[in-house]
């Protein structure tokens, strides 16, 4: 935001702390690593500006460099694991994700929206399906995956334009959806059934199928979702066998946060 788009602030607004997360919200899935210059025009920072900023989030431990590039450290990843940890989720969902998974037999996760990318927060792995391994921490493109898409229509519409908006669609497989108004009508269907199925869009033989989590204001604060293979579920196969399981997970997972909050609330 330039200075001549800022709204008015408080005496209390501190800017360049403003600015210090600017630079690290300009990293993505897409943009891993970045040169100054590159980090400036994202930011709309001076090229001193964000040297200043970048190097103080070096020191800090958030960002490294090899003297031309940068790229934020796993220690960002705390940032996010403070509000997430503080709200309860991972604690509430893992002993959910491991009934879920040994009764399916598929690994099962939970994920949250950061920035425009998914931050998975709670996992438990039967096998490795995927060519990364994914564990608490990893973060993939929101509009490729099962649960970025279930996140992603929890927006209200206009959330959803300006994220329609800003993204790059990039083919990360042959099957990826890489037109916009085509990943809109898939996001408004999946926000009109309640799941989300993504085939072989992140990566082939991959099928994965997700579902939201609510808070007690009915809004979408997470993802959670089970993996199988393509070539032993078919689409039909993850309907029919998984979504039912899966959305007694999710409302179990919902149950216990609207308890936690209750007690939270009473003490």
């Amino acid at each position: 935001m330039t200075t001549e788009e800022a709204p008015d602030r408080g005496a209390h607004f501190v800017q360049s702390l403003e600015r210090g997360l600017m630079v690290v919200r300009a990293f993505s899935a897409e943009r891993p690593a970045m040169t100054l210059s590159e980090v400036a025009r994202a930011t709309e920072l001076t090229r001193a500006a964000a040297r200043r900023f970048l190097l103080t989030l070096v020191d800090l431990g958030y960002v490294r460099t090899d003297g031309r590039m940068f790229s934020l450290t796993p220690r960002v990843l705390e940032l996010g694991y403070a509000y997430v940890a503080s709200a309860g989720l991972p604690d509430v969902a893992q002993p959910h994700l491991e009934d879920l998974s040994a009764r399916v037999h598929e690994s099962a996760s939970v994920s949250v929206l950061e920035g425009d990318d998914i931050l998975y927060v709670a996992r438990v792995a039967t096998s490795r399906i995927m060519a990364v391994s994914i564990s608490v921490g990893t973060r993939f493109p929101a509009s490729t995956t099962s649960m970025g898409r279930v996140l992603l229509a929890g927006y209200d519409d206009a959330g959803l334009d300006a994220y329609l908006d800003r993204v790059e669609l990039r083919p990360l497989t042959r099957f990826t959806v890489t037109d916009t108004a085509e990943l809109r009508a898939e996001i408004l269907r999946v926000r009109a059934q309640g799941y989300a199925i993504v085939d072989q869009e992140l990566e082939e033989g991959l099928r994965s199928l997700a579902a939201p989590i609510r808070d007690d204001a009915d809004r979408v604060i997470a993802a959670a979702n089970v993996s199988a293979h393509a070539n032993r579920s078919s689409i039909e196969d993850v309907r029919r066998d998984l979504l039912p399981a899966l959305l007694e997970t999710t409302a179990r997972i919902e149950a216990d946060l609207a308890s936690v909050a209750r007690r939270d609330t009473a003490g």
